[in-house]
């Protein structure tokens, strides 16, 4: 079958179009054949041997898919031939078929868009898990989310909104932060590119504390890390939630005595193990995801769709930050780029 292999450890440029044998759906797993495939950060770590689990080469990358179920394997229960349903599986999802468990699948509505349903999963889930589960985030607290344009962080501004908070966006650009107003954010702050000394990092902290309002920010979402980090834990609220999600800027050094003075918690966010630890409580919300997507009350942007044979172009522009909203690789037949 047709797919975007990665043979070599290394970049974007290290991935190709070839031919990769079609999975057989082991017991409990489906075949799907894959319409379309969101792109994502730990897309840029598996090709290049970053992620926490390393996987045997060839393959091909692709985290989330939307696609139509073709086959059970012995025992797979809960979808059928036919269903149009969104899937995690890490890696393969760059390819015109998958073998996933069964149990990782969650049928869509028919009518749903693929390109939308495909890039919806993988961050949403995340943010979910984050901010429900993790961070128990109320109505009418503050939430400030670090990389608001990104995949986690656009979904985080979105899910925030919906469960009846007020989102605080901090992004990299104007542009970027008119994107998550748009997105349901009341208010933001353009950081800089690069935070240099201690200076700087109080210089973003005021600007946030200016933003979150006196008493502090309930909960931060931070997928982007660095010195970042420091700032925006210099914004939270006594007894405040902080949310370790990412660190495309690196890995932050965070003083604690911070966390002693705040009195905060600060709290891992790992959805890969939440997954595969309380598979049954992922599916829930899973489910619960879809049903608010439906009914209109999520409302996740897609940026740009690419084919297949552009997916690298994708996962550069992810890697450097370029990308605002969601990427997606389509895999129907003429497909090309759109906005």
């Amino acid at each position: 079958m047709r797919a975007l292999v990665s043979t070599v450890v290394g970049g974007p440029e290290t991935l190709a179009i070839g031919e990769l044998p079609e999975p057989e759906p082991a017991p409990g797993q489906v075949l799907v054949r894959v319409r379309a495939c969101g792109v994502n950060y730990p897309d840029a770590l598996t090709i290049r041997d970053l992620y926490q689990v390393k996987y045997p080469r060839p393959f091909a990358p692709g985290a989330e898919v939307c696609g139509v179920v073709e086959r059970l394997g012995e025992g797979a229960a809960g979808v059928a031939v036919g269903d149009l349903v969104v899937a995690s599986c890490m890696t393969g999802g760059m390819a015109e078929r998958v073998a996933v468990p069964a149990a990782a699948c969650t049928r869509v509505p028919p009518g749903t868009s693929p390109i939308v349903a495909a890039g919806f999963m993988l961050t949403y889930s995340t943010a979910w898990h984050a901010l429900r589960d993790r961070a128990a985030l109320r109505a009418g607290e503050t939430l400030l989310v670090l990389g608001a344009a990104g995949g986690v962080g656009a979904a985080a501004v979105d899910v925030g909104r919906a469960l009846g908070a007020r989102v605080v966006a901090a992004a990299s650009s104007d542009e970027r932060l008119a994107f998550a107003r748009a997105l349901g954010a009341v208010d933001g702050l353009a950081y800089p590119a690069a935070l240099d000394g201690t200076e700087a990092i109080r210089a973003l902290a005021a600007g946030l504390k200016a933003r979150v309002g006196p008493r502090g920010a309930d909960v931060v979402l931070d997928p982007v890390g660095g010195a970042y980090s420091e700032a925006a834990l210099r914004a939270i609220a006594r007894e405040g939630r902080f949310l370790v999600v990412g660190f495309v800027a690196g890995i932050p050094r965070v003083p604690l005595n911070l966390v002693l003075l705040k009195a905060c918690r600060i709290v891992g966010v790992d959805v890969r193990m939440f997954r595969e630890e309380t598979p049954g409580r992922a599916a829930e919300n899973a489910a619960e995801l879809v049903a608010m997507l439906a009914d209109g009350r999520l409302r996740p942007p897609v940026a740009e769709t690419f084919p297949l044979e552009r997916a690298p172009e994708a996962i550069l522009r992810l890697m450097a930050r370029r990308a605002v909203g969601k990427l997606v690789v389509s895999l129907e037949p003429g497909a090309g780029v759109s906005p």
